[in-house]
């Protein structure tokens, strides 16, 4: 009951016309970056982020507005995947395996309005294990003593390249790199100035959000430079709905099981929303087993991918909220953007920051019926996106980018820098080099150290008071498997997520 009852001091904050109306324009820009192939989610929320300083948005507002761009992406990514055979993200890549058979068949408007009703399902129920999970877990956390968060940081350092990591080697190149550049400023412990070159702007350390911006948004900006500045891609026909409600209905137990499956996967830290849509997809292929004409345009095969990434993205915000650990690359940019608040994620934000907590969270269950309802009419507005040049859409982008991270500190420094941060994201991205895991270093940094030293002054110096208790040396053994699975299960799962988009007897 008592959980009941913050839910509905929630929806009191949700559904304000000011936050209603922020709400509705985040899920639609959402669903807007999300059918854009290669953007996705977390490029969509780090892009945003500038525009919700410039506004001066009170924090509520201001996450409320990132999480429904981070549902509406989610969202978004199908459309590309059934359309064109290009995944709009990462998770929307097993929708292309029935939802572009479909489309190939005269059954684009079906496909896309039975995803956009399993998406819906799917975030549904992600919210809905949210809303039960996240108070248990928070209460918990609040036994967790220096020596126990340190351990926890160090977990989501070991799983972030997570079981579906291409290579956990760079992965952990890319965590040091984001560790070591959270050093930069002056330590708060003792007052001295580390890695400043005398240079007065960075006494007070990198501005994470200078940081994310620039290894996202402006890296992807030179990508759409150098790879897509041409013309826009040919109309595209969607054709006539076609869908009964027998084959609705056919479909409920499939976005039942893709959901929870894919909430279950979210709460994972570093599995996320890609692995949500590879086992649903999966498992349903079992299930169904001969009956189904999975890889021909079987429409359990739309449902079940587009039902678990989106129960894994409402999943990925539980360790967020909770234990202030990302679940995913998209919570790590909204993990930057409640520090940047000065808020701290945590088990303390459920009693400190009520509202906002349960606001994000009523605003999510309104996001998903209003993605709905966005969704189904307006599938050829979105579509017709499809068709309009890059070239058109960049200077906007970039101008958003821009006067967003000016109005924050009005320093052309800080351009400089974000400029120099998003040169650097591009050869990293060329060299394969993850970038989440560089925000995530310089996110998590600062707490890992001062961690460190509490647990150290509190045992005089003794190194095995880190993992002296039966929790703390629980999180370094998961930390430990952590380390050694990626090596283990990741070449398995993409063999066979390989070998399931080969066997779809359609290609590019």
């Amino acid at each position: 009951m008592e959980t009941l009852g913050f839910l509905m001091d929630g929806f009191a904050v949700a559904l304000t016309p000011y936050n209603l109306m922020f709400a509705l324009f985040g899920a639609f820009v959402g669903t807007l970056i999300g059918c854009l192939p290669g953007l996705g989610p977390a490029n969509g929320v780090a892009i945003l982020i500038p525009l919700a300083f410039t506004l001066g948005l009170p924090p509520e507002t201001a996450m409320i507005l990132l999480t429904a761009v981070y549902a509406g992406a989610m969202y978004g990514g199908r459309i590309s995947s059934i359309l064109l055979n290009i995944p709009g993200d990462e998770p929307a890549m097993m929708t292309c395996l029935d939802g572009y058979p479909m489309a190939q068949k005269g059954r684009a408007a079906d496909a896309l309005a039975v995803s956009a009703i399993a998406s819906f399902a799917g975030g549904l129920i992600g919210t809905i294990g949210l809303i039960m999970l996240a108070p248990v877990l928070a209460k918990f956390a609040l036994t967790f003593g220096p020596a126990e968060y340190f351990a926890l940081f160090l977990l989501a350092f070991a799983t972030l390249g997570g079981i579906t990591g291409k290579n956990p080697v760079k992965t952990v190149v890319a965590a040091t790199l984001g560790i070591m550049i959270s050093t930069v400023g002056i330590d708060i412990s003792t007052g001295t100035q580390r890695y400043t070159f005398g240079v007065l702007e960075l006494y007070e350390g990198i501005d994470f959000i200078l940081a994310i911006v620039g290894l996202f948004a402006i890296s992807e900006l030179l990508f759409f430079v150098e790879s897509r500045m041409g013309r826009g891609r040919d109309k595209m026909n969607v054709g006539k709905l076609t869908l009964t409600m027998k084959e609705l209905v056919m479909t409920i137990p499939t976005q039942l099981r893709g959901g929870v499956l894919g909430f279950i996967s979210g709460v994972l830290p570093g599995a996320g929303a890609s692995l949500g849509s590879f086992i649903s997809y999966t498992l349903e292929k079992q299930v169904v087993g001969k009956k189904g004409k999975f890889g021909e345009g079987d429409i359990r095969g739309v449902v079940a991918p587009e039902a678990g990434n989106n129960g894994a993205s409402s999943g990925a915000l539980v360790p967020m909220l909770t234990l202030g650990v990302p679940g995913s690359g998209t919570t790590a940019v909204l993990l930057a953007m409640l520090i940047s608040l000065n808020i701290t994620p945590g088990p303390l934000m459920f009693t400190q920051n009520a509202d906002i907590v349960w606001g994000v969270i009523a605003a999510l269950l309104i996001g998903n019926v209003l993605l709905l309802v966005l969704n189904i009419p307006l599938v050829g507005f979105f579509v017709k996106l499809l068709s309009v040049p890059p070239m058109y859409l960049l200077p906007i982008v970039t101008m958003v980018a821009f006067v967003g991270i000016y109005s924050i500190s009005h320093s052309t420094f800080d351009l400089y820098f974000m400029v120099a941060f998003g040169v650097a994201g591009y050869f990293l991205r060329k060299l394969e080099i993850p970038l989440v895991p560089i925000i995530l270093g310089l996110l998590l940094g600062p707490e890992m150290e001062k961690n460190l030293g509490h647990a150290l002054v509190l045992s005089d110096g003794e190194w095995s008071v880190l993992w002296a208790s039966p929790l703390a040396m629980g999180l370094w053994i998961v930390a430990g498997l952590g380390l050694i699975l990626p090596y283990l299960v990741g070449p398995l799962l993409r063999r066979r997520m390989n070998a399931a988009m080969k066997e779809s007897p359609v290609s590019d």
